[in-house]
């Protein structure tokens, strides 16, 4: 019995040495050992790189600074975002003050309305006496139309003057001719006076009816 036993034991130990025999042992340092030179050159390679990439960034952040600086030159040695507040502090003063200036221009451009913009100038002599066109009528309105005309009558004997008012155009009592031409050639133009010496052009264009 002993004997079969150990019959049977003896191919399962064959077996075991042969697989034993088939699967060697694997030498890491051998494999590993023929790339070690050129695993350092990349190595090295890859260190020098980046040395002289941050040998660059270094002079591009230094060219940075430099130019930080000059922004800043000048500014009682203030940093940027000292300099950056202190233009947004004079951009909101001058925004304050722009807006102060408006409400000045319209109130000035109300009050411009009512002063005196146009002006009729009419010279004419009345007497057949007198030489020269000594008298006149002036028409000073504002560019509604509405302000004064003055007329003034010159004989040998003296001068007198007369004054009317006029609104929007119209005047509150009877008009001569002359005070009508003044009145029509304040209206007709534009804020410089326009005169006349030639009572016959008072008969050519329009002609500002006299009031009822």
């Amino acid at each position: 019995m002993q004997n079969h036993l150990l019959d049977s034991a003896r191919p399962t130990a064959r077996r075991a040495g042969r697989v034993q025999r088939r699967t060697p042992a694997i030498d890491l340092n051998a494999i590993v050992a023929p790339y070690v030179g050129a695993a350092v050159v990349v190595l090295s390679a890859a260190i020098l790189l980046l040395l002289l990439l941050a040998v660059v960034q270094a002079g591009r952040i230094g060219r940075l600074r430099r130019r930080l600086d000059g922004l800043t030159r000048g500014a009682e040695g203030k940093s940027l975002d000292g300099v950056l507040d202190a233009h947004v502090d004079k951009v909101y003063a001058v925004a304050r003050e722009l807006a102060e200036l408006s409400a000045r221009s319209a109130v000035l451009e109300a009050a411009g309305r009512r002063a005196i913009q146009r002006v009729g100038l009419v010279r004419f002599n009345p007497f057949e006496d007198t030489g020269g066109n000594q008298s006149f009528a002036v028409a000073l309105t504002d560019t509604a139309g509405t302000g004064v005309i003055v007329s003034s009558l010159h004989t040998r004997t003296g001068t007198r003057v007369y004054a009317k008012a006029v609104t929007d155009g119209r005047s509150d009592g009877a008009l001569s001719d002359e005070e009508i031409e003044a009145l029509r050639l304040a209206l007709a133009g534009p804020a410089p006076a326009r005169t006349t010496d030639d009572r016959s052009d008072r008969q050519a264009g329009d002609r500002i009816a006299r009031p009822a």
